[in-house]
């Protein structure tokens, strides 16, 4: 499927000079950017949907972890700890 895009002519000049410093063509290189973006919006609208189906499983379940307990695990593991995972649990 052929796809015509009418760049404007400074995006053309930018990509062309990117380009050359990085050994490629001009086509090249925008093909590649195009791909980046279209798989970074992939990923993102992919995380969308599982924190969706995680939000509906929460609700209906009713358990949760606290944010607190939640951040404080990440902080943990950041500082190289090993902490126990905190339980989801219901709420009132």
């Amino acid at each position: 499927m052929a796809i015509s895009l009418r760049i404007p002519d400074d995006i053309k000049a930018r990509a062309s000079a990117l380009a050359e410093k990085s050994d490629s063509t001009p086509h090249a290189f925008m093909v590649d950017a195009i791909r980046e973006k279209v798989e970074a919006e992939e990923a993102r609208l992919a995380f969308l949907d599982e924190a969706e189906t995680r939000l509906a499983r929460m609700k209906a379940s009713g358990a949760g972890i606290p944010a607190g307990e939640a951040f404080a695990y990440f902080e943990s593991r950041a500082g190289g700890a090993k902490p126990r995972k905190p339980r989801a649990r219901k709420h009132p």
